[in-house]
């Protein structure tokens, strides 16, 4: 039987928690993000279980650890055998529909060696209908909206598609070639509303992913303006006498080249009034985000629809946004990996926070059992539920394990070139419980410990200290108790054993 409420599962790409609630919030307006956390339950301490965009948002689609589900990279294929919350929502009667992308790569034994969709990693997650078709490197159809609004775009497109983004005058504060109306956030939040409108006199359940805040750090007016960098605290600096091998290898060679139009990649080059000019951006892009989302929310308001529809809202993954210098996801940091969670619907304890430290792999079996529909027993995450309903589980896992790889099959990265390593030792696992986090490196690589209670930040690696290495023994235990219990459990539930 389908499930009786809609599904609304919005993911912001990039977004950091702390913009939502913490030292960010509040510099520009986010009502709708404010009125999600005051009618539903928010997650102080949700962690993404991979990054970048790819395997964060695998784990998140497939409620799977990296290490199982094996698209540890943009562009590395997730096996076909993978169930998806889209495939189980089918299972369960619903049809998942797609309003945007989700960063997904075929599995090659499935295609011929010429099918175009081995040239892509941003197909929809098995078992999703695409229905807007805005991909963030191949944006066919805003590009056509463009094209007939009369933008002279860069051509040809979409290799160019970059191109998209650039401002329009000098300055890092510079509007886009395209008006707010226009903007890639609008145009899907406008084709979004006419196809739920279509569909509202039943129930449906629909995955809405916003490519912002993520770079270009490019905004629209006025959002460009909107907010004041007098008012945005300064990026968290590098502790002085910071040594560790990861960080002179993540320096060793320009590679943020996407971050703004026309930058060189060097990150260590930007001037403090670049990098505050850098962050009024990304906030105004964040207001803009929410001022479309406060236009969804209003939509469910005005058709009846609030009080059935289960409202999911987080990112795939943070952004260092110049913590300690760096810039991007490519990190094993915090504010990398720290993403807001807010879900408001029936029976959703409202005003709720809830301290415990989760993972993004808890969501699809969040979804699939507020729904109704079986969890499959391979899935790695854990229901939500009793947190949503304001109870505390007499048991809970209590760690978040979030993994990252530093290689490229192609060509060696520069963590390979720096740190010395193959493709297949250049990545990392970073393990986080209610006070510490571990980053045990590959490659024999010396770890890093941050004890986030009095170092939020995880600014001070403490693992060469005598207290650092109980700990760091302590988290590589429970880092292999994990991987031991977690290992690819589709089938180990199973006996033919008479």
């Amino acid at each position: 039987m389908a499930p009786a409420q809609n599904l609304l599962l919005i993911t912001l790409d990039q977004l950091r928690a702390d913009a939502v609630s913490g030292a960010l919030h509040g510099i520009v307006p986010t009502p709708a993000l404010d009125r999600l956390r005051a009618e539903g339950t928010a997650f102080a301490n949700c962690f993404t279980a991979a990054v970048p965009c790819g395997p964060a948002r695998a784990s998140l689609l497939t409620g799977l650890y990296a290490f199982n589900h094996r698209g540890i990279r943009n562009g590395t294929p997730v096996a076909g055998h993978h169930a998806t919350l889209g495939t189980e929502l089918r299972r369960a009667g619903a049809e998942p529909l797609l309003f945007g992308y989700c960063d997904m790569a075929a599995d090659p034994s499935e295609h011929p060696p010429g099918d175009p969709d081995l040239a892509t990693y941003e197909l929809p997650a098995r078992g999703f209908r695409e229905i807007v078709e805005m991909r963030f490197e191949a944006p066919l159809a805003w590009i056509g909206h463009l094209r007939r609004r009369g933008y002279d775009l860069p051509a040809p497109l979409p290799q160019r598609w970059f191109g998209l983004y650039r401002p329009v005058g000098e300055g890092l504060r510079a509007p886009a070639l395209y008006r707010a109306e226009d903007s890639d956030t609008a145009w899907l939040t406008d084709r979004t509303l006419e196809a739920l409108e279509a569909r509202r006199d039943g129930a449906w359940c629909a995955h809405l992913t916003y490519i912002r805040p993520h770079p270009p750090l490019v905004a629209p007016e006025p959002w460009n303006r909107l907010a004041d960098a007098a008012l945005i605290p300064a990026p968290a600096p590098a502790p002085a006498g910071s040594d560790h091998p990861f960080r002179a290898a993540w320096f060793s060679a320009p590679a943020q080249h996407g971050l703004f139009w026309g930058f060189d990649g060097r990150c260590d080059r930007l001037s403090p009034e670049d990098v505050a000019d850098l962050r009024a951006t990304y906030l105004g892009l964040l207001a803009e985000v929410d001022h479309h989302l406060g236009r969804i929310l209003d939509w469910l308001d005005t058709t009846g629809q609030a009080g059935r529809t289960l409202v999911v809202l987080l990112s795939d993954h943070g952004e260092m946004l110049g913590d300690q210098g760096y810039w991007g996801k490519d990190n094993v940091l915090a504010s990398a990996h720290h993403v807001p969670l807010l879900v408001r619907g029936p029976d959703i304890a409202a005003g709720h926070e809830v301290s415990e430290v989760v993972s993004t792999v808890d969501l699809a079996p969040t979804i699939l059992d507020l729904l109704g529909a079986e969890v499959p027993p391979a899935m790695d995450g854990t229901s939500l539920r009793p947190f949503l309903e304001g109870r505390t589980p007499e048991t809970w896992r209590g760690l978040a394990l979030t993994e990252i790889d530093l290689a490229e099959p192609r060509a060696p990265t520069r963590f390979e070139r720096a740190l010395g390593l193959g493709p297949l030792t250049a990545n990392a696992a970073i393990l986080r419980d209610a006070t510490h986090s571990l980053v045990h490196f590959n490659g024999g690589l010396a770890p890093m410990l941050f004890d986030r209670r009095r170092d939020p930040g995880e600014q001070h690696d403490m693992a060469a200290t005598p207290e650092g290495a109980a700990q760091v023994a302590r988290l590589r235990a429970a880092l292999i108790d994990l991987r031991m219990t977690r290992a690819d459990r589709r089938l180990t539930h199973l006996s033919h054993l008479p």
